[in-house]
């Protein structure tokens, strides 16, 4: 026994769990049914510490009470139609092994949505790094971006959005979070349960070697150390050209009505897969390793059960139907082989030929995870960050000089470095490219669109968990609104250190605290999302950062809105809050970091009920046509928004800011610079009057130049050619990667 408690330790359980294994199973358990208990209770798939905190979500707390939780959420948007939508992480493996790490980020989470019953439409990225200066951060940024752009253009999904940060806490350990969008019809939904007791499990798809053992266990559920480096096999290597093949004969199969359930096989592999369909289906199942398709010799039972080989499924298949649907997979050039059937007892056994190797309660597997209510305690670093008087930094001689420098900042500048390697016009739906505030894409044999973002800055989060979570729900939905999107759902990706640490748990009960509450707030369901703790290196644990998915409805894809001005004299306007040029907002900002070096302050205030009310605005301007652009204020303040349009638009503008230098660059909260004809202008001030949303006339749209007046009597001037920031927003990444490479 002691032989065996020290290998439990090994794979990640404690003394108590180990002894919780042995009361459920009334013995020892075998070396398989340890390490199947290894995987499905560590937090990676068990979500041993995070679930407590989670509940804070309504939808999550119903679906988990209800055992409804399945692959991805969906969110209904008419016509009998769904969008299926979910976001996870594959940051250890994209550290440990870039270019696949990220490339079965892709596949992985592509699974959760076909596995719906729902046809693949598009990807996003939220990625992190460190600071450029660094050769292993572009090792890095190189093999992720070349992993995502390689699995998506292979298998034909579309990336058509997302966002890139860096920052030095994500140095050692980068953060891949991947969001997928598919679309299904209401009434085909496919579930993740195993019902109809003798009805065959089939495993399709690719053969099953040893890559990705204990890659959730071991791997995703500890810090990064020089050791994980020496992990590579650890990180499953994926074919994008089989996952392809996958997804066509999975919907093709599901189409003839004769497989009453699906479960991807992701993290924990056949152990998840068999365990959590059962506990669905209030079932038992039983399988013979023995009839699982390798490609390797001399595999264990132990290595058959945990191995996270990609790119396959599990199907159980009604009984008598077993060759029409294996005649599918098989057409498609696919494994389809029965490897067991449903029963009736409770237990998942698995078999050798004749010999049980394991065989354990399915419940205790898939829901009998121990849960933690781990202590907390705010971090010391909180009140001096928050006492910093950033009110007492001198201001900037020069607002164009810090202009220029914001422009060339990689967070904000523009990622086309990175975006142009992926193919965002496959399946041809895509309305709206990357770079712009959200993507849209147009519903095919519909006049809708459906509108996709993702977002968080880890730094207000770092700040304020609360307040950061916040302002990631508010600007998500701000970013589509923009584009003339109501938002309909949210999924998530919480991304944070190591949960053990009390201080790094009180960010992220504090952070889904206040994701809940905006949440709450907005009428937005958070449908589906993943969390990852240990995103840490002995230097430092990197900033709490919960990334928002978010997914919003045009009724009419003809009304969606873009960034970019484009008419000459058009009228310049901001609509929200900080029209009276003050500097709230300076803390946490890209401005304080570039031109002062610091990351002090508190982060911008958010009022929750001022925010609906202007996306309310925005929608509506939009909707009656009144805007010619609309563009959310972010990192860098209206002074950046506003360069952006330009550059986007290719047009000039000349602007006129009564505001200090260093409100310019402000990034106060519920913000949108708009641009639209004069003789709207009047319909536009009606509205906003009726939603309680200042505005002011910032200038107009026309020339070559941006010309930016400021100053408390509009007594200083800048002035730059829209080509000359182009260049310099347009090849800022490009630059550093080639001048540090």
């Amino acid at each position: 026994m002691s032989d065996l408690r020290e290998l439990a330790r090994e794979l990640g359980l404690n003394d108590e769990e180990y002894q919780r294994i042995v009361e459920i199973l009334g013995r020892e358990p075998t070396y398989t049914e340890l390490g199947m208990y290894s995987v499905m209770w560590s937090e990676h798939c068990g979500y041993k510490y995070s679930r407590p905190v989670l509940r804070l979500f309504k939808t999550y707390r119903e679906a988990q009470d209800a055992k409804a939780m399945e692959n991805a959420g969906v969110v209904s948007i008419g016509d009998g139609l769904g969008v299926v939508f979910k976001m996870e992480s594959h940051n250890h493996p994209s550290a440990v092994e870039p270019f696949q790490g990220a490339a079965t980020g892709v596949g992985g989470i592509l699974r959760d949505i076909f596995t719906m019953g729902a046809r693949p439409i598009a990807c996003l990225d939220s990625l992190r790094f460190g600071g450029l200066d660094d050769p292993r951060v572009r090792y890095l940024l190189d093999g992720v971006v070349s992993g995502i752009a390689f699995y998506g253009n292979c298998v034909g999904v579309p990336t058509v959005g997302g966002e890139v940060y860096f920052n030095d806490c994500y140095k050692g350990n980068p953060l891949v979070n991947v969001m997928a969008v598919g679309l299904v019809r209401l009434d085909s939904i496919a579930r993740a349960r195993a019902s109809g007791v003798g009805n065959p499990v089939m495993l399709v798809g690719a053969r099953t070697g040893r890559d990705g053992m204990h890659g959730c266990s071991i791997l995703a559920s500890a810090e990064l150390s020089e050791e994980s480096l020496a992990n590579r096999p650890t990180v499953q290597a994926g074919d994008p050209f089989t996952e392809k093949l996958l997804i066509e004969a999975t919907l093709e199969a599901l189409a003839t009505g004769h497989i009453v359930g699906i479960q991807d096989m992701g993290a924990a592999g056949i152990t998840c897969s068999t365990c959590e369909t059962a506990a669905k289906g209030g079932t038992g199942m039983k399988i013979d390793v023995l009839k699982v398709p390798r490609r390797e010799e001399g595999m264990t039972p132990y290595e058959v059960m945990l191995s996270e080989s990609q790119e396959r499924m599990l199907c159980i298949v009604e009984r008598g139907h077993e060759e029409d649907v294996a005649a599918v997979f098989r057409k498609w050039g696919l494994n389809a082989a029965i490897i067991g059937e449903v029963t009736d007892d409770g237990f998942v056994t698995v078999y050798e030929g004749d010999k049980i190797v394991a065989q354990v309660p399915a419940v205790s597997l898939a829901d009998g995870c121990p849960t933690y209510y781990l202590e907390t305690s705010e971090p010391e670093y909180i009140q001096r960050v928050r006492g910093y008087d950033v009110s007492s930094l001198p201001e900037p001689d020069d607002a164009g000089e810090v202009l220029l420098r914001l422009l060339a900042s990689p967070t904000i500048a523009s990622k086309e470095m990175i975006y142009s390697q992926y193919d965002h016009m496959v399946q041809t739906n895509t309305v709206v490219l990357p770079g712009a505030d959200a993507s849209v894409l147009r519903i095919k044999g519909t006049g809708k669109a459906i509108a996709l973002t993702s977002d968080c800055n880890g730094r207000y989060c770092y700040l304020d968990p609360y307040v950061g979570a916040q302002i990631a729900v508010a600007e998500a939905a701000r970013n589509l609104s923009c584009c003339g999107a109501k938002p309909l759902g949210v999924t998530d990706c919480l991304n944070f250190g190591n949960p053990q640490k009390p201080e790094v748990f009180w960010q992220f009960k504090r952070a889904v605290e206040g994701m809940a509450a905006a949440c709450e707030h907005f009428g937005l369901p958070v449908v589906s999302g993943n969390v990852s703790f240990y995103n840490e290196t002995p230097e430092r644990t990197i900033f709490p950062t919960p990334v928002v998915g978010m997914v919003g409805l045009l009724e009419d894809v003809e009304r969606h809105c873009t960034s970019s001005f484009k008419r000459e004299g058009d009228l310049v306007l901001l609509l929200g809050r900080g029209i009276d040029g003050t500097a709230d907002g300076i803390g946490g900002s890209e401005y304080l970091k570039v031109v002062h070096g610091l990351e002090v302050g508190n982060p911008p205030r958010l009022d929750l009920d001022f925010e609906a009310r202007l996306h309310e605005l925005v929608r509506a301007c939009i909707w009656e046509g009144l805007l010619s652009s609309a563009h959310d204020c972010s990192e860098g303040g209206v002074a950046v928004a506003v360069a952006e349009s330009c550059i986007m638009g290719g047009l000039g503008a000349a602007v006129e800011w009564r505001g200090s230098a260093s409100s310019l660059f402000a990034e106060v909260q519920s913000r949108v610079v708009v641009s639209a004809g004069e003789e709207q202008t009047s319909r536009i001030l009606e509205l906003a009057s009726e939603f309680g949303i200042p505005v002011l006339r910032l200038g107009v749209v026309g020339g070559s130049d941006l010309c930016v007046r400021y100053g408390e009597c509009g007594d200083k001037e800048f002035r730059f050619g829209v080509e000359q920031i182009a260049g310099i927003w347009t090849n800022a990444i490009p630059r550093l990667m080639k001048a540090a490479g």
